[in-house]
């Protein structure tokens, strides 16, 4: 039986490596820099700069002398021969700068160095190449066997490209996406809430009905980790620092009442959620949105990554609360309207609220004013009275303008001593706008009616009307006279 002598197997480890392997004899290139030295060169990267020739004529002075089967494989040549005679397609364009580092550093006296460059096959692919150089043991002094490894790394560049690129996507959809997103950390949160059930509470709501303290505390235990550019503009921060400071100004007040529902639906495992919400602007205005919340997948065990977005709605809800207003109010007067009042009226009957008194009111002098001033004039009027009446009641107690010039005050838990009281202050208040305005005079005509326990409200109601009626007749009846007599 024979052996393999080591050189054999040397050769075989060199011709089967898994790596592209080249020895190359530099002994040229270090006889090119001893020339230069001679001739004064200290800078060489200023003196390869100034003549970029210099750089070429480098590396014409270095020789391939063997390759590996890996080699071949990997630049598409046939042999040896067939690389060498087209090495000026394999080294050029990005690998130029490159090369002229490497030759520094030779020129710097280091026998191995390292570099990520770029090479390019026969047939011109681009190769993204690690590679490593030393001088081997021995040639220290004549660099005639240089041995360089050189391992392929475009498809893990290219894959690392890629994936900076679609990092780069999703980070600009984050930030600028045209709602407010917040990155959060509810790891806390889920901590607190797992001690709960430790210590037994199985009725969460109710826990939090007794110890509302415990919603504040989780407020504060929420870890802001990023939000977006229109998180910023949302609530007026200058920047991510500015909020993060602020926090409490934002999470704060009606927000609780939220926040309960979303603890609750996170006690019961509901990670993914949705509903409206209001936080606060750092100048103080109420933000009302529409928050959906999710728990980010593969942390579902710790909640430490937690999504929220949230939709600017407030003008939504003014809108909505407007046109609510419009369906409740009478314009002109600000006060409720005959809508209103007939809704009031069946609540009233169905919460019990007896007694219930009942004044009606009807505007003296109305179409006078009207006909002789003009409409606007009798707009004024009937504005001052709405601010009359409004001023002369306290919820639960109601004044609505049910007709042209004719108005109610809806009394529920008031007898008819409290009426009476509240229609003498009535008064109190005509003079003293009447003091202010002077002209034209503001006056009423009344009716007082009081609802007592298993009598219909609109009884009550209709008793005051014809009080009203009546003492309207004797108004305009006096009126006459006055005029008469004048």
């Amino acid at each position: 039986m024979t052996y393999p002598t080591p050189h054999d197997t040397l050769s075989d480890m060199f011709e089967l490596a898994p790596v592209s392997l080249w020895v190359e004899d530099f002994s040229a290139l270090r006889q090119l820099f001893a020339q230069w030295r001679s001739a004064g060169v200290t800078d060489l990267r200023a003196w390869l700069k100034s003549d970029p020739r210099r750089v070429a004529e480098c590396s014409a002075r270095i020789r391939v002398l063997q390759v590996n089967r890996r080699t071949l494989e990997l630049f598409e040549a046939r042999d040896l021969a067939h690389l060498v005679a087209n090495l000026d397609q394999v080294f050029r364009d990005d690998m130029h700068d490159q090369h002229l580092e490497e030759l520094l550093q030779l020129w710097e006296g280091a026998t191995r160095y390292s570099s990520q460059t770029v090479n390019y096959t026969l047939s011109g692919r681009r190769l993204d190449i690690q590679l490593n150089a030393f001088v081997l043991p021995g040639h220290e002094q004549t660099w005639d066997r240089v041995l360089f490894s050189v391992e392929d790394l475009s498809d893990r560049l290219r894959a690392e490209r890629k994936l900076h690129a679609s990092e780069q996507y999703t980070r600009g959809l984050f930030a600028h996406s045209p709602v407010s997103l917040w990155v959060e950390d509810f790891s806390t949160v889920r901590s607190l809430l797992s001690m709960l059930r430790e210590q037994g509470i199985s009725d969460f709501s109710t826990f939090l009905r007794v110890h509302p303290e415990f919603i504040d505390r989780c407020m504060q235990e929420i870890r802001v980790l990023d939000v977006n550019q229109q998180t910023l503009s949302m609530v007026g921060a200058d920047d991510k620092s500015h909020l993060l400071r602020n926090l409490q100004h934002v999470f704060r007040d009606d927000m609780r009442v939220h926040f309960a529902d979303q603890l609750i639906d996170l006690w019961n495992g509901k990670l993914t959620q949705q509903r409206e919400v209001i936080n606060y602007s750092l100048g103080g205005q109420p933000i009302h949105a529409h928050m959906q919340f999710a728990v980010m997948p593969g942390h579902e065990h710790d909640w430490a990554l937690v999504l929220v977005s949230l939709t600017d709605i407030t003008a939504r809800k003014k809108a909505e609360a407007y046109l609510e207003y419009l369906g409740n109010h009478d314009v002109l007067t600000g006060l409720r309207n005959r809508t209103f009042f007939a809704d009031e009226i069946n609540r009233l009957e169905r919460k019990d609220a007896w007694p219930v008194s009942v004044i009606m009111l009807d505007l003296n002098g109305l179409k006078a004013v009207n006909d002789e001033l003009g409409h606007a004039a009798g707009d004024t009027l009937l504005r001052r009275a709405g601010e009359v009446l409004g001023k002369s009641v306290d919820k639960p107690q109601v004044a609505a303008r049910v007709g042209g010039d004719e108005f109610v005050l809806l009394l529920p838990d008031t007898d008819t001593t409290g009426a009476q009281a509240l229609n003498q202050r009535l008064l109190e208040l005509i003079d003293l706008n009447n003091q202010f305005h002077q002209s034209p005079r503001l006056s009423f005509s009344t009716g007082i009616a009081t609802c007592m326990p298993g009598e219909r409200l609109e009884a009550a109601v209709n008793r005051a009307d014809q009080q009203m009626y009546a003492e309207k007749r004797a108004f305009y009846e006096q009126l006459d006279v006055n005029r008469r007599q004048s």
